[in-house]
């Protein structure tokens, strides 16, 4: 306090942004900077690629609602389903094609994808 109150209070302060205000063009800069925006991010769904946009070899996908995993080599994927289909679409295949929760109702049915 003693050493702060010997300078006078002539510090220059920082100033703080809101939610409001303008961000400064360095944080912009910063941001389109980032290295990491080039990477894969880990938890990043590649569900909407194609098989052959996919650099992964082996694709998951799990079921929301039973917890079953299925697994299958990007290879075959692309020689069952073509090198131009929908990952989103290949998976919802792979888990109707052995799906355990059959009601009847078109609301409830089936298993809900999530892709890894």
């Amino acid at each position: 306090m003693e050493k702060l109150a010997s300078t006078g209070g002539n510090n220059p302060a920082t100033r703080t942004f809101g939610p409001r205000d303008e961000m400064p063009a360095e944080y912009w800069e910063s941001v389109a900077n980032d290295p990491r925006l080039d990477a894969e991010a880990p938890g990043r769904s590649n569900r909407t690629l194609r098989l052959s946009e996919i650099s992964r070899h082996l694709l998951r996908v799990s079921c929301g609602r039973c917890g079953r995993i299925v697994e299958i080599q990007k290879v075959d994927a692309a020689r069952f389903y073509g090198p131009d289909a929908v990952w989103k679409d290949v998976g919802q295949r792979l888990l109707d094609n052995t799906c355990q929760q059959r009601t009847g109702r078109y609301e409830e049915d089936g298993c809900w994808p999530r892709f890894e």
